[in-house]
């Protein structure tokens, strides 16, 4: 009897990607057998081994063990590094069998030169009998190489999350469809909040060590940030809630939420949340009034619960989704890149503030059609090349 199974998973330090997981398994209707994660550990820790088996993605064999001699010896002698890298996926590849079906949840590894792995995921398990389909992804229309365009063709299936990426892809592959992330279809966990969050009249800020790597000016982004806290307090009656959305140690939110949180914690107006699932932290983001994010799932628990939500991007992924959600991502998002006076972000919020009511009526009236959007899943699941 063949399965269903999810791989390329990162690990739910990222709660993107948990919420990515919680979602497919609604779309689902639960029909998820095993997800394969490269951090299985984190999975446990927020639970999602209750709704399916968790598997590690990846082998480690020891130093003298057949299989890594085998392929020392491939390198050294006929410069081929191909079987160590197929060895590493031995967990993923040597169990999943001819007729299953293989969802690569990754939503944006392929923006990433790390898409190699992925492509020698897909090319073994498509040889091999299994119907691969890359699941609600993002891709740079600009780095889609002739290495990667193979690879595209190649899967069975691909659900882009937003039109940027559709559009470049379903000249690749004829099976490409366009449907929005699955973090959208996320349920929230209620939670109680710390007596000074004021529901309806608290900012959300996330900001990541992702977009600071990607700023055109060092410093600029913190500097954008002290400057956008230091206008709500000195011009609103809002309070501030510094919300992380990755936890992982190479890359945790917290680290900036902290340093910002101490220049501004004697004000009695900002507090910062720690680390909470992905449906914990979408029910803190829903009682916020506005949002200002870095972290792409962070915003979509915003948008998803209709509140009006300024982006700092770094790339398509960004732009995509807030120009299917306003057919335009001007306003919406500020790369990250554009960020070069101390006052850029405080600016696009001022504009968010000022247009509040037209915004949240959009959000009201489109949202709920747009996680309406009926997926054939049995259509997605069935497609043969």
């Amino acid at each position: 009897m063949s399965k269903i199974i999810l791989y390329s998973h990162g690990g739910s330090g990222n709660h993107g990607c948990e919420a990515i997981v919680r979602g497919t398994y609604k779309i689902l209707n639960g029909k998820v057998d095993e997800l394969y994660s490269y951090r299985k550990a984190e999975d446990i820790k927020y639970g999602l081994n209750e709704l399916m088996t968790i598997k590690d993605h990846t082998s480690d064999y020891p130093r003298l063990s057949f299989k890594r001699i085998a392929a020392s010896l491939m390198i050294r002698l006929f410069h081929n590094d191909k079987y160590a890298e197929r060895i590493s996926y031995d967990a993923l590849l040597k169990n999943v069998k001819k007729g299953d079906i293989a969802l690569s949840i990754g939503g944006d590894n392929y923006c990433y030169n790390s898409f190699r792995e992925h492509t020698l995921c897909n090319d073994y398990l498509t040889k091999n009998g299994v119907r691969t389909i890359l699941w609600g992804c993002s891709i740079e229309p600009s780095k889609i190489n002739e290495i990667m365009k193979k690879d595209l063709a190649n899967y069975d299936c691909i659900i882009t999350r937003e039109s940027i990426t559709y559009e470049c892809v379903k000249e690749i592959n004829k099976n490409t469809f366009l449907y929005p992330d699955p973090a959208f279809q996320l349920d929230y966990e209620k939670i109680e909040l710390p007596k000074n969050f004021i529901i309806d009249n608290t900012i959300g800020i996330n900001i990541s060590p992702m977009i600071i790597s990607n700023e055109s000016q060092q410093g600029i982004t913190k500097k954008n940030y002290i400057h956008l806290i230091q206008y709500i307090i000195n011009n609103t009656d809002m309070n501030i809630a510094l919300i992380p959305h990755v936890v992982w140690e190479s890359n945790d939110d917290r680290q900036p939420i902290s340093e910002l949180y101490e220049m501004f914690k004697n004000t009695g107006r900002v507090l910062k949340f720690d680390d909470y699932n992905c449906k914990q932290l979408k029910y803190i983001i829903s009682k916020c009034r506005f949002f200002i994010g870095a972290r792409t799932h962070s915003t979509i628990a915003a948008y998803s619960t209709c509140v009006p939500t300024l982006v700092v991007g770094y790339s398509v992924k960004a732009k995509g989704i807030a120009k299917d959600l306003f057919c335009s991502y001007e306003k919406y998002v500020i790369p990250v890149q554009a960020l070069k006076n101390d006052d850029d972000l405080t600016k696009s919020f001022i504009w968010l503030y000022d247009n509040e009511s037209s915004i949240r009526k959009h959000l009201n009236d489109f949202i709920p059609k747009y996680k309406d959007i009926d997926i054939n899943v049995d259509q997605i699941l069935g497609v043969n090349k």
